[in-house]
C-alpha cells in the first residue's frame, strides 16, 4: 500500500500528464501548460524523495 507522500506524489505526476495534453491540444496554452507541468513535476520529486522537507526562505 503506498504512503500518503507516494499517493501525493502520484497525483502530482498524474496533473503534469494532464496539463501536457492539454497544451498538445491547444498550441495557443501549451507553453503556460507545460510551464504548469513542469511546476507539478517539481514538487512531485520534492513530495516523493523528502516527503517533510521544507522550501527555502
Amino acid at each position: 500500500m503506498p504512503s500518503h507522500a507516494q499517493l501525493a506524489a502520484q497525483l502530482l505526476r498524474d496533473a503534469a500528464t494532464f496539463f501536457q495534453s492539454l497544451g498538445e491540444q491547444n498550441p495557443p496554452l501549451k507553453e503556460q501548460m507545460e510551464e504548469n507541468a513542469a511546476v507539478f513535476q517539481q514538487v512531485a520529486d520534492l513530495v516523493e524523495h523528502d516527503p517533510n522537507g521544507e522550501l527555502p526562505d
